[in-house]
């Protein structure tokens, strides 16, 4: 018998479990850590939302069997939403699917589209789910920049010539996870007409959508005309209404492929607990004050982590969007790579995060940090990796690190 299954082979260690396992033992010792590695976010769900599952649960006939695309009232909530956000109409029935999280959705549209050895364009960093749902899926993944500007643009043209077989769908995910990335509706313009031209599939991640901290304010690539044609747009309840464990999210646009998505999704699930669909659907058609003061608390916490690191001694760009930021390895510990940085740092310093190549081999020369702590534990934080930067200066070899 093999050691291992065919799919299995294929899908490298879980690089994050190297780092979790140093953090689990660490505080098996006792250590206070300052979790910033998961991007889990840490605020109570709303209480309206709550309110809405609790009532909804009192009803037995709800217990039932739910609908596996999504009960009517939310599919229609969702098209709200985007008419309301984004100026983008969606038919309920045929351009929208409700899905339990964006994770599931897209690892089973891509289960649903792909053939074996089809060529998929995927950014390079980006989040695991993006080129792996591919990957299980039997597909080849050839990377792309992840900065959405002309290197990218360029990088899709070189994809097109020269890959063979020539690429059927790419991805994109703006504000990204997890470089923190936005794109404009300029560059999503660009976007839609190559992949019109080379009829190429878009599968667009707008998980991020609502968490942003200035002026730009992250699109659709729905809004683009023409979009609909080729492009599916996944979004998720997750971090706009802190509702990670609920596993809710969606899939619009393309009606080929919501007909697709929606076809294999009849075979393997009967949707979200018809209670969570319910609340889901208060979430987003009741007030959204409760987005604002999500989008604040974040916000908050970026700009007490970027300055109380660049006054440590640690230059990390401010992200302008998503809930995390993407911080280069300080030169002298560039040679131990994101994960052996990571266990130096949550040895030396007790705060974890998440190294870069866990989201693709060009993410080794990065961390993640999450700001899904309070203020007040970032700056414990802040202070541990001050005293670490100033103390630690000797940038030890890998076999040195010990947790």
């Amino acid at each position: 018998m093999a050691e291992e299954f065919h799919r299995i082979r294929r899908l490298p260690p879980y690089v994050f479990a190297e780092v979790n396992g140093a953090k689990a033992a660490s505080r098996a010792a006792g250590d206070d850590i300052v979790d910033l590695g998961m991007g889990n976010p840490d605020s109570p769900t709303p209480p309206h939302i709550v309110a809405k599952l609790i009532e909804t649960v009192q009803d037995p006939r709800t217990h039932r069997y739910s609908a596996s695309k999504g009960i009517p009232g939310l599919r229609r909530a969702l098209a709200g939403y985007y008419e309301r956000r984004f100026g983008v109409r969606l038919d309920p029935e045929t351009e929208v699917v409700a899905t339990l999280g964006s994770k599931e959705g897209l690892a089973n549209l891509a289960s649903a589209i792909t053939s074996p050895g089809d060529t998929i364009l995927v950014p390079n960093p980006s989040y695991p789910i993006h080129q792996f749902g591919f990957i299980i899926a039997g597909a080849s993944v050839r990377s792309i920049p992840a900065v959405p500007d002309e290197t990218m643009l360029q990088a899709l043209d070189r994809a097109v010539r020269h890959s063979v077989p020539k690429p059927t769908a790419l991805i994109v995910n703006f504000p990204s996870n997890p470089t923190a990335y936005l794109a404009d509706l300029d560059f999503y313009k660009e976007i839609v007409a190559f992949a019109r031209k080379h009829e190429i599939w878009v599968m667009s991640d707008l998980a991020y959508a609502e968490i942003y901290f200035g002026d730009k304010v992250p699109p659709s690539i729905l809004q683009v005309p023409g979009a609909k044609d080729i492009a599916v747009e996944f979004t998720s309840l997750s971090k706009t209404y802190s509702m990670p464990g609920w596993r809710m999210g969606f899939a619009a646009g393309n009606p080929q492929l919501i007909k697709a998505l929606t076809r294999i999704k009849s075979y393997l699930d009967y949707g979200a607990f018809t209670p969570i669909q319910v609340a889901a659907t208060a979430a987003l058609n009741g007030p959204q004050d409760c987005v604002q003061a999500m989008r604040d608390l974040y916000r908050e916490r970026r700009d007490v982590l970027i300055p109380g690191l660049a006054a440590a001694g640690w230059d990390v760009p401010s992200p302008e969007g998503s809930m995390f930021a993407w911080a280069p390895i300080p030169e002298r510990f560039a040679h131990l790579g994101s994960v052996g940085f990571s266990k130096l740092l949550l040895a030396r310093a007790k705060v974890a995060v998440a190294p870069g190549i866990g989201f693709g081999e060009h993410g080794d020369g990065h961390v993640r940090i999450a700001l899904v702590e309070n203020t007040q534990r970032l700056r414990q934080a802040l202070r541990n990796i001050r005293g670490f930067l100033q103390n630690d200066n000797a940038a030890p070899e890998l076999e040195d690190i010990k947790p």
